[in-house]
């Protein structure tokens, strides 16, 4: 929805409890979160698929990093498989941050990103059939929710994953074509508090979109997770069951 990209229309017991009773699969995504958030999100990061285990300093740094929301939720996701066998993103509005995992639940990279200029978790009804100068400050929000995305092109011809397509919210690289907005440097500084200035679209480094976002999706749809910001998880995943380490237990018990 943003500028040429308008729409077509116009804690630690937590995890080692997670970790100790999953498999494979759960137990090498809850490293990978671990050591890509030690080394901070203030930019992009790409994981190889060597990583080592993190030593406890660097899983202190990255408990830090990653609110207890968006841990709760990857965890829960792929104990539940939620994602059903797709690659998925998890989109933190309050940190203003994206992490992009693989159909197996494991991590590929996280990087910051820009959001909607409005505080909220509901679009305006119809709006992505509006022009952009009709679009109020306040109406310019990220949706909050869990949406089937796909990788596809915009009006302009450029590729974007959308993430909303009604809503014309979709995830793309960084649009600097406004210098007054300075969107690159609001990306690159630490704090999340410049990072409110799109039209509810989630912009990401272009390098991102690229090496992460255009692999993890090519060739097959996704699952994005936009997380709240003004109301509960349970009130916007409605099959969310709360503590992962109960749900990981819950499996585990089933399996039995």
């Amino acid at each position: 929805m943003d500028g040429m990209y308008p729409c077509l229309l116009q804690d630690q017991d937590v995890l080692h409890k997670i970790i100790k009773s999953s498999g494979g699969v759960a137990r090498r995504a809850s490293f990978r979160v671990l050591c890509v958030l030690a080394l901070g999100l203030t930019g992009q990061l790409v994981l190889a698929d060597n990583l080592e285990l993190p030593s406890p300093q660097q899983t202190e740094i990255a408990q830090k990093r990653m609110s207890p929301d968006v841990r709760q939720v990857v965890h829960w996701v792929i104990a539940s498989a939620d994602n059903q066998n797709l690659p998925f993103a998890v989109v933190d509005k309050v940190s203003a941050n994206v992490f992009v995992f693989n159909s197996h639940g494991e991590l590929l990279g996280a990087a910051a990103v820009l959001l909607g200029l409005a505080t909220g978790d509901d679009s305006v009804p119809g709006i992505g059939q509006r022009k952009l100068a009709s679009i109020q400050p306040y109406e310019r929000t990220t949706p909050a929710g869990r949406f089937v995305a796909a990788l596809d092109h915009n009006i302009s011809g450029s590729e974007v994953l959308w993430v909303d397509y009604d809503t014309a919210v979709s995830m793309h690289p960084v649009i600097t074509s406004n210098v007054k907005e300075q969107r690159a440097q609001r990306l690159a500084t630490p704090s999340p508090l410049d990072n409110r200035i799109t039209y509810g679209c989630i912009n990401v480094p272009a390098g991102f979109f690229a090496n992460v976002i255009h692999p993890a999706f090519a060739g097959t749809s996704g699952i994005v997770y936009v997380l709240p910001e003004t109301r509960p998880l349970k009130k916007v995943f409605t099959s969310y069951q709360g503590d992962p380490a109960l749900v990981m237990a819950g499996v585990a018990s089933q399996k039995s």
